[in-house]
């Protein structure tokens, strides 16, 4: 399912990137269009152009806020203590758990947890 977020996501990139292109050229072409009329003496004087910075969106915070600690509810853990007492065979305790949240962008890393648990042996029986 990730495999198809980063070809999804470089397409919508793409398609968001030549509207905004094609917006910018019609409103660069009318401000031109309205110059040379202006200068031929046809229209009025042309308006002011727009600076770019008051096209372009607020830029982001420089450091991004600390991620809010979520805790396990005990359902959740009661949860996880049957899944592993099925796979083991007896019952565990689970002494802690936390939520991991990975970022979407980073394919790298999520690519290489990918082939570290591919390569574990799963033909081995625990708990026998």
């Amino acid at each position: 399912m990730n495999y198809l977020l980063l070809p999804i996501g470089i397409f919508a990139g793409w398609v968001a990137g030549a509207a905004m292109s094609r917006r910018m050229v019609r409103r660069e072409v009318e401000r031109l269009e309205l110059l040379i009329e202006s200068k031929n003496g046809k229209a009025a004087a042309a308006p002011a152009p727009v600076p770019a910075a008051a096209l372009a969106a607020p830029p982001a915070p420089l450091s991004p806020e600390p991620e809010k600690v979520e805790e396990v509810s005990p359902e959740i853990i009661m949860v996880l203590t049957a899944a592993v007492a099925a796979f083991l065979g007896k019952r565990a305790r689970i002494r802690g758990a936390r939520l991991v949240r990975t970022a979407p962008s980073n394919a790298w890393a999520q690519q290489g947890r990918v082939f570290v648990q591919a390569s574990h042996n799963l033909g081995v029986m625990h708990g026998r």
